[in-house]
Order: structure tokens, then sequence, then C-alpha cells
């Protein structure tokens, strides 16, 4: 099992009018957990970009319970639980500066092959990267 965690702070712009942070930008934080897992074993969604792969998400899963709001310091925590297939599931808990559950989520990304635009499996450059963590 691979986790990550970052933390981001509730921009002004992120909230509705009721001051909760609106529901459409929790996908856009689990981008940010997503990118900064990646970073944290070396790797770069660009650096995926540039080796001719990409990494669309296929599902998309998202659990409310407490609202965030502007100007807390979220946490993400970003974690893989089964090794990289032609798939990558990752999982989100996003809590306030209590430690309070706010929401949990996760996504479904597929490995594409950009030349031929077809499913392909975890490059070997990210697969050995993910090797300590799933034996």
């Amino acid at each position: 099992m691979f986790s990550s965690k970052t933390k981001i702070r509730v921009r002004y712009a992120e909230t509705d009018q009721m001051g909760y942070v609106y529901y459409g930008n929790y996908a856009a934080f689990y981008e940010v957990g997503r990118v900064e897992a990646l970073r944290d074993i070396g790797l770069s969604y660009k650096m995926l970009e540039d080796s001719g792969i990409m990494m669309p998400v296929l599902n998309l899963q998202c659990n409310y319970f407490k609202p965030a709001k502007y100007d807390d310091l979220l946490e993400i925590e970003t974690i893989i639980s089964s090794k990289p297939g032609v798939r990558c599931r990752f999982e989100y808990e996003i809590k306030n500066e209590a430690g309070g559950l706010l929401n949990k989520g996760e996504t479904t990304l597929v490995f594409i092959d950009m030349k031929s635009n077809r499913p392909t499996r975890c490059p070997d450059f990210l697969e050995e990267k993910f090797k300590p963590y799933f034996n």
C-alpha cells in the first residue's frame, strides 16, 4: 500500500454562497492529491505524458461528511491500496486541521498509450517506483 499526504488551503473562490467549499471542487482536490502523490515517489504527471502515457479518469466517487470552509487548511491523504495494472485506483480522505474527516472519495484512472489511444499496462518505470509498496 502506498500513501501520501499533502495540504491545501481553501481559497475564497472555491466556496459557495453558504461559505462552504463548492461540492464540485473536491474532484480538483483529489487531482492535487494524486499529482503530489506521484511527485512523492519521484515522478510527475508531465513525465508520464512526455513518455507517451496519459491517465484519464474512468470513475469518480465522492462522499461528503462535513463541509470545508474558506481559509481552512485541509490535509488530503491519497492512498493506492493495490498495485496498478491497466488501471490505477486512488482513494482519498480529506480532513480539516483538527483531524475531522470531511470527505472520502475514490477515482479510477486508466493508462493510455498516447500513440495508439488505447489502454496499456502501467509503464515499467512507474511499476519500479511502486515496487517497494507492493511486494
